[in-house]
């Protein structure tokens, strides 16, 4: 296939990677603890942890999980929040020849059960806030051995201080009962007396269960093995590489982590790609205390700061935010879900850097494309495919469409997983023969390679035989200087099969019905208006902030 868009590459961009460059993820992370063993591998609430930490840490936990008696590539459930036992149950896991599977710590029990069920996870790692749900589910799973950890574990002597904060004064710890579980202080302090065997991980096993959000029906593991994660770590060190380049020499790379690390994106663009680079990550447990993050990003010098829309909006909605030192940031990575061009209009004339917005997937390790990043203002576009990935346009029959037409994104390439867990059918429905993911989302390309997303399949809205494309028209109504949110649904309608229907957030009180139906007459050609709009205090999301339009066409619809 013609790499076309290679053209319009950043010089000094790399057309392909070598991911045969390590045997494993266990190999990168091993060569990091190495050759960074001074530097700051992590920051957490005023606390710092060195790559040697992390090494020496990481180490007694593979070998108390080893000591367990658990299988090469058995199943290690983490659920945990970005706090510094995260990095480590991660390195431990890998290290110790097993797979991790990764879950929201704010999961329901029958979500819990779910996810642990179907990985046949055989271990569990899980904050003691969020023990009380564990406690209901593991009799029913084959989990056999749960670490539990507190938000002070890793904090030194102001550790015992944030624990009884959090267990006695914000009540943050309801009552659990997981007989046989031990603490995770404890655990380390037998790992300590425990020597590590050393694993033969090839790059074709299995590093990570990573559960799709299941908003698409059944949550289901996305297959990713060292390769492909591996390939994605280098994808982006290559693509983000001439920028992380003006980093003067003796300064440390420093990333925000603010986005779930159980999520994929973070996991790949800020946890290990700052592990290979030599990157100090700064973990945000909890970025919707949008007051308390912003104080925190006060004591670093960032230079990278990955994240979603949802979470550069609440930064901006905040004026505190504009008083900080951006002098130090070089790229923001927005992924996870569309970038509106308000939001990043404003980024970029509060921060004086725009927002490098990219596209990627559970299924891809996860990042696909992404804009240049010596780009000066907001693209709208999802960018070219990074290197050693290819990208094509798909109609109805997997045919490629022309430049221009809208069809489903496809992708190939070495971080494109191995399938579905257990599930060769729904796999073979995203596969096609020669290889290409189709991802389920609507896109156009152009002739320089920039890819533009319009939706997704299912999200589509169909008015009297006009398709209506939600993002279109959220980007629209989030131009409004009275709106602070806004999710675009279709709902039943007699007349013109489906209709248009906003849920808006006010930013001004005194937003009404008829001023925001005034602006969409003005900005939208009539069958793209809403019929209908309905003000809420707040619209659902997951957890790394994607709204949940899904949530919303589900719900007993009224006028």
């Amino acid at each position: 296939m013609d790499k076309f868009w290679l053209k319009s590459y950043e010089a000094n961009v790399p057309q392909e990677i070598d991911w045969t460059q390590y045997r494993s993820l266990t190999h990168l992370l091993e060569e990091a603890f190495q050759k960074y063993a001074d530097r700051k591998a992590y920051a957490c609430m005023g606390k710092s942890m060195t790559f040697a930490e992390l090494d020496r840490l990481s180490a007694r936990m593979a070998a108390w999980l080893q000591s367990r008696g658990l299988q090469p590539g058995a199943r290690v459930a983490i659920m945990l929040p970005n706090v510094l036992q995260y990095p480590v149950a991660m390195a431990a896991v890998l290290r110790a020849g097993y797979t991790i599977v990764n879950v929201n710590p704010l999961y329901t029990a029958r979500e819990l059960q779910h996810q642990l069920t179907d990985s046949g996870a055989e271990a569990l790692v899980v904050l003691e806030n969020f023990a009380h749900t564990a406690a209901e589910v593991v009799g029913h799973t084959r989990v056999k051995h749960v670490v539990v950890a507190s938000m002070g574990d890793l904090l030194g002597m102001k550790g015992l201080l944030v624990n009884f904060v959090v267990r006695s004064v914000k009540k943050m710890v309801p009552a659990w009962s997981l007989p046989g579980a031990v603490y995770f202080r404890r655990m380390l302090d037998q790992g300590a007396g425990l020597t590590l065997k050393p694993v033969n991980v090839g790059r074709d096993d299995v590093a990570f269960l990573q559960y799709t959000g299941g908003t698409t029906g059944v949550s289901k593991g996305a297959v990713l093995t060292h390769k492909q994660v591996i390939a994605n770590v280098l994808q982006n060190e290559a693509w983000f590489g001439p920028t992380l380049g003006k980093i003067p020499a003796g300064q440390q790379p420093q990333f925000v982590c603010a986005l779930p690390l159980y999520h994929i994106y973070a996991l790949t663009v800020c946890a290990l790609l700052g592990l290979r680079v030599g990157g100090m990550n700064l973990l945000i447990p909890n970025p919707r205390d949008i007051k308390g993050f912003i104080k925190e990003l006060g004591g670093y010098r960032i230079n990278i700061f990955p994240a979603v829309n949802t979470l550069y909006n609440g930064l901006l909605n905040n004026p505190d935010f504009a008083k900080l030192d951006f002098s130090g940031l070089l790229v923001c990575p927005g992924g996870g879900m569309a970038v509106q061009k308000p939001v990043a209009d404003k980024w970029l004339a509060v921060t004086g850097i725009p927002i490098v917005e990219g596209y990627g997937l559970s299924e891809t390790s996860p990042v696909v494309t992404a804009n240049r990043c010596d780009i000066k203002e907001f693209t709208g576009t999802i960018g070219l495919p990074l290197p050693s990935t290819e990208i094509r346009i798909l109609d109805e029959t997997d045919q490629e469409v022309p430049f221009g037409t809208r069809g489903e994104i496809a992708v190939r390439g070495p971080q494109v997983m191995n399938g579905y867990w257990q599930r060769p059918d729904e796999t073979a429905k995203v596969m096609t023969a020669d290889g290409f993911f189709k991802t389920g989302d609507i896109g156009v390309m152009d002739e320089l390679g920039y890819t533009r997303i319009v939706d997704r399949k299912k999200d589509m809205i169909l008015v009297s035989g006009f398709n209506v494309y939600p993002n279109e028209v959220e980007e629209v109504v989030m131009a409004h200087p009275g709106v602070l949110e806004v999710a675009c649904v279709g709902v039943p309608d007699q007349h013109s099969g489906e209709a248009v229907k906003l849920y808006v957030v006010k930013k001004n009180a005194a937003l009404n019905k008829d001023e925001l139906q005034a602006y969409c007459k003005e900005q939208l050609t009539g069958y793209k208006r809403p019929k209908y709009i309905e003000f809420r205090e707040t619209l659902p999301k997951t957890n790394v902030g994607k709204i949940l339009r899904r949530e919303l066409r589900d719900e007993k619809q009224t006028a």
